[in-house]
C-alpha cells in the first residue's frame, strides 16, 4: 500500500520514498485513530499527511517520552536542533534526517506557511517549563501553536470548495477538539509528567485544586469535585467540536469521510469518558473495537462515494449530514487495507 501511495502522489525519489514510508510507520504504530482516518482519504494525499503526523510526532516524543531520563534542559536542546534542521530541510540544504526530509517536501508541495511549524515548536518549548494554566484564554494561547495550527497545515492538503481563509477558523477549531479530548483521556499521565491541562479557573468553580487531582491519582480515590471538573471540561470539548463541524462540509468531496471519521471517532472519546464515569485519573477511556469498526466501515462507504462521484467529474453536494455516530449494525465484516 505504500507503494501505491507514494506513486499516486507522483514521490519517485528512493530516499524520499524511504523518508515518506518512515513517517507512514509512526503513523501507523501510535496515532491508530489518527491513521485509521487517514486511510479513507485519497491515495495521492496520505503521504503528506503522514509526514506532517510524523513532524508533530517526533516534537511531542522529545517532550513526553516518560521511558527518557533527558533532564529538561537537554529536551530543549534537542528541540532546538529539531528546529535547526527543520529551517535547513525548508530552505532546501539536504536535510538528512527522514522525518525532516518528509515534512519539508510536504511544505513545498502543499504551500504549507512555515510560521505552523514555528508555533508548533514554540508550544513544545512550553511544555518543558509551564505545568499549568490559568484559564482558558491562556490555555488557548498555548493551544493555537500546539493543535489550532495542526488543522491548519492539513488545510491544503485536505482541499476546500470554499475560500480556504473561510474554512481556517473551522480547522484550527477542529485542531482544537481533537487535543481538548486527549488533555481529558490522558489527565493522569500528564500529572505524571508535572502537568495539567485543565485551567486553575475551571478548578477553583468546582471547589478543588491541583493538590487534590494529585491525591486522587496518587491513592485511587474518588471526589465528587473531581467528576464535576471533568464533567465540565468535556462540555467545553464538546462545545469546541461544534464550532469545528461546519469547516467539514468546506473541504473537498473526497476528503470529507477523513475528516469526518475522525471527528466522530474522537468526539467519541468523551462518550467512553462518560460511560467510565469520567475515571480518567486511573485508567484511560478508549472507544470500543466494534465501534471504531462501525465508524470505519461507514467512512469507506462515504470516501468509495465520494471518489466515485469524483472520477465522474460530477459536483457533489457541499452540505455534509450530521456527524452523529452511526447507528451501530447487527455484523460488521472487517475493513481490508486494500479496499481502503
Amino acid at each position: 500500500m505504500t507503494v501505491r501511495e507514494l506513486d499516486a502522489a507522483g514521490i519517485h525519489d528512493p530516499a524520499l520514498r524511504a523518508a515518506y514510508a518512515h513517517c507512514r510507520g509512526l503513523n501507523a504504530r501510535h496515532g491508530k485513530t489518527y491513521f485509521l482516518a487517514t486511510r479513507l482519504l485519497p491515495v495521492d494525499r496520505r503521504p503528506a499527511v503522514h509526514a506532517l503526523y510524523g513532524f508533530a510526532r517526533w516534537a511531542d516524543d522529545i517532550v513526553d517520552d516518560l521511558d527518557s531520563s533527558a533532564t529538561p534542559a537537554e529536551r530543549g536542546r534537542a528541540l532546538l536542533a529539531l528546529e535547526a534542521q527543520l529551517e535547513a530541510g525548508l530552505r532546501r540544504e539536504g536535510a538528512t534526517e527522514p522525518v525532516i526530509r518528509a515534512l519539508a517536501d510536504t511544505a513545498r508541495r502543499y504551500g504549507i506557511d512555515r510560521v505552523h511549524f514555528t508555533d508548533f515548536l514554540a508550544s513544545m518549548r512550553s511544555d518543558l517549563t509551564v505545568g499549568g494554566y490559568a484559564s482558558y484564554e491562556e490555555l488557548g494561547r498555548y493551544m493555537h501553536g500546539s493543535a489550532a495550527v495542526i488543522g491548519l497545515q492539513m488545510l491544503p492538503v485536505l482541499g476546500t470548495v470554499t475560500p480556504r481563509e473561510e474554512a481556517a477558523p473551522h480547522a484550527a477549531a477542529l485542531g482544537v477538539a481533537f487535543q481538548l479530548t486527549n488533555f481529558l483521556r490522558d489527565v493522569g499521565e500528564d500529572l505524571d509528567r508535572g502537568r495539567l491541562y485543565l485551567p486553575a479557573e475551571l478548578l477553583t468553580a468546582h471547589g478543588v485544586d491541583r493538590e487534590r487531582f494529585e491525591w486522587s491519582r496518587r491513592t485511587g480515590a474518588r471526589d465528587a469535585r473531581i467528576t464535576d471538573v471533568l464533567r465540565a471540561a468535556a462540555a467545553h470539548n464538546r462545545a469546541v467540536y461544534r464550532d469545528a463541524l461546519p469547516g467539514i462540509a468546506m473541504l473537498t468531496p473526497v476528503s470529507r469521510p477523513c475528516i469526518r471519521t475522525a471527528f466522530v471517532l474522537y468526539s467519541g472519546i468523551l462518550d467512553s469518558i462518560e460511560a467510565d464515569g469520567y475515571a480518567v485519573l486511573h485508567r484511560r477511556s478508549v472507544v470500543p473495537r466494534r465501534r471504531r469498526a462501525v465508524v470505519a466501515l461507514d467512512g469507506l462507504v462515504r470516501a468509495v462515494a465520494a471518489r466515485a462521484v469524483s472520477r465522474r467529474g460530477e459536483e457533489a453536494p457541499v452540505a455534509e449530514p450530521s456527524c452523529a455516530s452511526p447507528s451501530p449494525r447487527p455484523h460488521v465484516a472487517p475493513v481490508r487495507e486494500e479496499a481502503l
